[in-house]
């Protein structure tokens, strides 16, 4: 039955008809929503954090193959016994060290650094497109919410004037009174359920609030949302393509792969060239100086099964990383085929509750009428209000899953962006960072630590 609702319904009809509510002038639109969700979320403000903190990882990889150089002091006083006498003894030592081969493990390791600041970069899309449909969800959910506390406001206006009716009928003696009492009663009800639409409404407001960081004004309706795809395959196929989990999964793949080579190659020797110069000053006047140039190849012979369980290790977590590749598929491959389906039946499940208003509206007038010549009770009045009121909260309801479905299907193909949706706002750039310290610049002494304080600066405008 789905697939053949899935099958009479296309993208294009299902976009004409959430788009075809009305816009009330001076609104907040659910650009704005977005846009607001966008600058707020504290939670993005954290991963582009971690993202630096992964860029940081590159410069540490690149200062593998430069030198390292040291300084030490020592200042030493002795005494010697049974021989009276002391003396003081000054010394400086400058000692440096440069990595000259390794078979490939420090260049490996910058690879993997570097792989791993372009998988955070995706986790950090990911995390924006949570935000981002999070504020899509507030958006729609107050506007549900406020519609339907007006539906139901509006249905106890409706049921006292019923009821007063009732009980001047009930005067004249042309009605019983337990159609009074029936009244009373749906109209108890009807308060009910008016308090706790308000109550939704309020809850509604405060995630709005936790979003965006304001409370809403009056809002539109959404706009048209920017999707390229026309049938489940092509999304199928742009997801696979586009969704920053998947792009994440096949980064984490490839480190795998290269902590694979790495632990193998640790197995391997390292050639180090390394120098020293020692400057000695004793108190009395005594001086030396000690100059050292050195070669240095070391390497493991044993370590008691360390390397090899190492080796294993990583090429164990190579499969974990290739099956979590399989697992992220399929599970973009379903999330695009549940959202296919919840749009399709949101578009059928509004065009169902649109005839049933016309119908109900249509019973509800007749009923009245036939009330007016005494074949119809207040019961049944009251009856055929309920079923419209009904209706129109489905309708209510239906509109809200049809926005929200089509921006579940942008998720779900990894398209749920402030690119993508055109906000028109300056969004977070993760070059600027990784450009200003992949060299691994000397922070706040170098020109290149200048302009890395600039580009903290411009990070913390944005």
């Amino acid at each position: 039955m789905i697939y053949k609702i899935k099958q009479a319904i296309t993208v294009l009809s299902i976009l004409s008809a959430v788009c075809s509510a009305p816009i009330t002038a001076n609104a907040e639109t659910l650009t704005d929503a977005l846009i607001s969700a966008y600058r707020h979320s504290g939670l993005l403000e954290q991963n582009r954090a971690l993202l630096r903190s992964a860029d940081e990882e590159v410069a540490v990889a690149v200062s593998g193959l430069r030198p390292s150089i040291n300084y030490a002091v020592n200042e030493n006083w002795s005494n010697t016994q049974p021989y009276p006498g002391s003396s003081v003894s000054l010394s400086a030592s400058l000692s440096a060290s440069l990595l000259l081969y390794d078979f490939g493990r420090t260049d490996l390791r910058i690879a993997v650094a570097r792989e791993n600041v372009l998988a955070t970069r995706e986790m950090l899309i990911g995390v924006e497109q949570n935000i981002l449909l999070r504020a899509v969800s507030a958006f729609l959910n107050v506007r549900s919410a406020a519609e339907t506390s007006s539906l139901q406001s509006n249905n106890v206006r409706l049921i006292i004037e019923e009821l007063r009716a009732t009980r001047d009928r009930f005067n004249v003696g042309e009605t019983t009174q337990t159609d009074v009492s029936m009244a009373e009663a749906r109209l108890a009800a009807a308060r009910a359920s008016e308090a706790a639409a308000a109550g939704a409404l309020l809850i509604a407001r405060e995630e709005y609030k936790a979003v965006t960081g304001h409370y809403p004004s009056a809002l539109s309706a959404p706009p048209t949302p920017p999707i390229t795809v026309s049938t489940i395959e092509q999304a199928r196929a742009l997801g696979l393509l586009r969704h920053p989990d998947m792009l994440a999964a096949q980064r984490n793949v490839t480190i795998a792969e290269m902590n694979v080579e790495i632990a193998l190659l640790a197995m391997k020797p390292t050639v180090t060239a390394t120098g020293s110069t020692t400057y000695t000053q004793i108190v009395e006047g005594m001086s030396s100086t000690r100059n050292q140039l050195g070669l240095n190849l070391q390497g493991s012979i044993y370590q008691g099964g360390r390397m090899s369980a190492m080796y294993r290790k990583a090429q164990a977590m190579r499969d974990s990383a290739r099956a979590g590749l399989h697992i992220v598929k399929h599970g973009i491959d379903q999330n695009i085929g549940n959202a296919w389906a919840r749009l399709a039946i949101a578009a059928a499940s509004r065009e169902a509750t649109e005839r049933q208003i016309r119908a109900s509206t249509v019973a509800l007038r007749g009923t009245r009428e036939e009330q007016s010549l005494g074949s119809r009770t207040a019961l049944d009045v009251l009856n055929a209000e309920q079923i419209l009121l009904d209706a129109r909260a489905n309708a209510i309801n239906a509109q809200s899953d049809q926005y929200a479905a089509v921006y579940n299907l942008l998720a779900s193909m990894g398209l749920l962006t402030a690119d993508h949706l055109g906000l028109g706002i300056t969004t977070y750039d993760p070059e600027a960072y990784y450009n200003a310290v992949k060299s691994a610049p000397v922070y706040e002494i170098s020109p290149q630590g200048e302009r890395l304080d600039a580009v903290l600066e411009a990070l913390v405008r944005e």
